[in-house]
Order: structure tokens, then C-alpha cells, then sequence
């Protein structure tokens, strides 16, 4: 489960610092720093034949269901649930951070954040719709790897910059980008 990540602006990455400078002129709500579920944050989507930095909500709604808003999908089963599979069919978007957050499971309940090593950005696979008018998008996750593993079950479907186009435009990759291998994450207290 990815249900914290980073967007740091302060780290040297012009790539998010990019993302971030073009989806706030548009979008004055949008966060940086720690995002939460229902925070306003940046997404990479396909806008006609281009790929656009756009603003989008962290949640689907409930859609009729108890509890608080869907974070995220199990890369796993997003294509049998009704809820999730028209938009990884054709709303697929890529979710730009600097890491994600996992809390240890133990009493300490230690903070960490993951990050890939020697890059200043993390691209995470996302799926978004519209609701209300809004954008609202969910973070894909898998079996965590052995970076992970023994701090959180689950991590977030981590895409290089080359398989971001890829991952946004071509359906026919999809299901192979979601059962692909994950990189090695490194990990710091937080």
C-alpha cells in the first residue's frame, strides 16, 4: 500500500521541478512536500497525441461504498474490478514524486521513505478518472520486492523515464509493465 509519498521541489530534480512549476501556474491548490490522500497533485496523462503535466485528486470516491476514498489498485486484479478497469484500459497516467512512505510494522513504527537510488525522481503507475468534474487518480501496486518487503507487503508499480510514454500510450504494454520486475528501492528513515 503507498498511501504517503514525496514531492520535494528542494532535491536538485529539474524534471519534477518542471512537473511541478507547470501544473501550479495552472493549478494554485496543488501540493508539494508530503502528499495525503485528497491532496491536489501532479500527473503525467495524454492530452490528444501529447503527454501533459496536469492536476488531479489522490482518491477515487467510494462510488456508493462505506469508508473514505480509494488510494489504490492491486496491480494484480485492476483488470476484473468494475471500478478500475475502464480507466487502465484508456486513463492511464504516471504519478511523478521523489519516494513513497512505508511505516515499519513493529512497536518502533519507524517511517521511511523509498527512493530509487541515484535519481532524484520516482515515476509511479497510475490510473485516473473524472468524477464531479474533478480528475482523481489511484497509485497501482504490486508484491513488494526485497527492498520493500520486509517493512510493507506491498510497493507501489515503480516505471523508469523510459517506460513512461510507453506505460500512458501504448494498452498493449499495460498488463507486462504491471507484472514487471520492480527495481531495488533504497531506504531512509524518515
Amino acid at each position: 500500500m503507498c498511501g504517503r509519498y514525496s514531492l520535494f521541489t528542494d532535491e536538485n530534480s529539474r524534471e519534477i521541478l518542471q512537473i511541478v512549476q507547470e501544473v501550479g501556474s495552472r493549478h494554485p491548490a496543488m501540493k508539494t512536500g508530503e502528499i495525503f490522500p485528497t491532496n491536489t497533485a501532479p500527473i503525467l496523462r495524454q492530452e490528444g497525441q501529447e503527454i501533459h503535466a496536469d492536476a488531479a485528486i489522490w482518491g477515487f470516491p467510494p462510488f456508493g461504498q462505506k469508508g473514505g476514498v480509494l488510494i489504490n489498485a492491486r496491480a494484480e486484479t485492476a483488470f476484473e474490478k468494475i471500478r478500475f478497469r475502464e480507466s487502465l484500459l484508456s486513463r492511464r497516467c504516471v504519478v511523478p514524486s521523489t519516494g513513497f512512505y512505508e511505516w515499519s510494522r513493529d512497536a518502533s513504527r519507524q517511517k521511511y521513505r523509498f527512493l530509487l537510488p541515484n535519481s532524484r525522481a520516482l515515476y509511479m503507475a497510475g490510473i485516473y478518472t473524472e468524477y464531479k468534474g474533478e480528475k482523481r487518480f489511484v497509485i497501482l501496486t504490486t508484491e513488494g520486492n526485497a527492498s520493500v518487503r520486509d517493512i510493507h507487503p506491498r510497493m507501489p508499480v515503480v516505471l523508469r523515464t523510459d517506460q513512461i510514454e510507453e506505460w500512458i500510450k501504448n494498452p498493449e504494454k499495460t498488463a507486462a509493465l504491471l507484472q514487471g520486475r520492480q527495481p531495488a528501492l533504497e531506504r531512509r528513515p524518515a
